[in-house]
């Protein structure tokens, strides 16, 4: 293999968090360029749900020209960090740049967050970065290139951003006032900037982009919804009639496949109000998949709650659940991540509905 001869060839990159996910993206991206890779990760042993440990992710790095140091990190453990810095100083002789990237996530609002996320979240995202940059300033400061990239969002004071996760918000900002912070304290020595990325297929805002801000605020102060649910049994109901919501899962239910199923493992509960509303369910964990009208044999890992025009519109591309959920039109119990997932199959469903 011919050497790399990147705008990155030789420089060490510390990343946190790049045994999956966008550090890794960023870990592979350098490594193309001959960079060397520190992988900084928890995940050491493959997780039942989530692929790739630092190890795989090291052999991913190395088959693209890159070098790996894989080391088992958890950003809460100043030890760990700083067992990391050595070996990478022991390997590659200095740390050029540093990626913030490790990150926990709990989009719940106040009284549904449980102090242990609460801590969580704070200790990762806010402590853990703090943590990871004192930890590698000293040898940044020696690299001619000295770089300090944080995962985290623009300091968008626009409340929409704070009532429905407060405390994943405050988290997330912390991080982003270490650039302000560091990018002064440190001028002239290191460049301290932060990324955050736009989601979607096609492209659309992340959480905390005001792409239309005043859209925005006037829609949140519209509704004033906030994500609550009732906890009460479900009662089945009558048959709908047919319409644009049958039709919709219609076509969600000729989307699906084994490779759709294996790579969500989810179930969903749409409870939908107005007309042709009622309780209907996606279940992308059996095999093939399924869609119908009432509850799923097994307990759903996601409810929404919405209005039916919401809902098709939603699945035909004409809301972003975004600023559905932000808004409040959207309303989600259950597992985050897994309702994350499912944006994607709705992506997929755009060009037919």
């Amino acid at each position: 293999m011919l050497p790399n001869t990147g705008r990155l060839a030789g420089c060490t990159v510390f990343i946190t968090g790049a045994s999956r996910g966008i550090g890794k993206a960023i870990a592979l991206k350098a490594a193309k360029d001959g960079a060397n890779i520190v992988i900084a990760a928890k995940t050491a042993q493959p997780h039942p749900k989530l692929l790739g440990t630092i190890y795989t992710a090291a052999e991913e790095i190395e088959a693209v020209g890159g070098k790996a140091l894989p080391c088992i990190v958890d950003v809460r453990d100043e030890q760990q960090i700083s067992a990391a810095v050595e070996k990478a100083i022991k390997k590659f002789g200095g740390i050029d740049i540093l990626v913030n990237n490790a990150s926990a996530i709990s989009l719940t609002n106040t009284l549904d967050t449980p102090t242990k996320r609460l801590d969580l979240m704070m200790n990762v995202n806010t402590r853990g970065t703090y943590l990871a940059s004192k930890a590698c300033i000293p040898y940044l400061k020696k690299s001619k290139v000295a770089h300090i990239l944080n995962i985290s969002p623009p300091l968008n004071l626009n409340p929409v951003w704070f009532k429905q996760h407060c405390a994943y918000t405050i988290a997330k900002y912390g991080m982003s006032m270490y650039v302000l912070g560091m990018a002064e304290e440190f001028k002239g020595e290191i460049a301290v900037n932060a990324l955050w990325p736009k989601t979607g297929h096609p492209l659309q805002p992340d959480f905390f982009l005001d792409e239309y801000p005043e859209a925005v605020s006037k829609k949140v102060e519209s509704t004033g919804a906030v994500p609550e649910f009732k906890e009460e049994k479900l009662q089945l109901q009558p048959k709908p009639r047919s319409g644009a919501v049958e039709e919709t899962f219609r076509i969600v239910k000729d989307s699906l496949s084994d490779d759709v199923v294996k790579a969500t493992q989810a179930i969903y509960l749409f409870e939908l109000s107005g007309e042709d509303g009622g309780t209907w369910f996606l279940d992308l964990k059996s095999k093939g998949g399924n869609v119908g009208y009432g509850e799923p044999s097994d307990q759903a890992d996601v409810v929404m709650s919405m209005t039916t025009d919401d809902f098709v519109k939603m699945f035909s591309g004409k809301l972003k659940p975004t600023m559905a959920f932000m808004s409040g039109k959207l309303k989600i119990k259950g597992n985050m991540a897994l309702a994350i997932k499912l944006e994607k199959l709705m992506n997929q469903m755009n060009a037919r509905l």
